[in-house]
């Protein structure tokens, strides 16, 4: 899970991610990482539109968005 954080931020990739929040609501997310901590990290939130921390261990998976789904946002 760290290291697709950490090439999303090197590539500047968007990523797909489904997150479990404080309250135990499940979520998905489309994300831009921007910067990568050991216990949580700083992303773009196009759900909230905003920059929003997470935290690692809440995050249930991570997609990389391809290039066809990227053109169609």
């Amino acid at each position: 899970m760290l290291k697709i954080l950490v090439k999303s931020v090197s590539y500047g990739d968007l990523l797909d991610m489904m997150y479990l929040a404080k309250d135990g609501t499940i979520t998905q997310r489309r994300i831009k990482v921007l910067q990568v901590g050991e216990v949580s990290f700083r992303a773009y939130c196009y759900l909230r539109g905003t920059k929003r921390t997470f935290i690692i261990d809440n995050v249930l998976a991570l997609v990389p968005v391809s290039q066809k789904e990227r053109d169609v946002i």
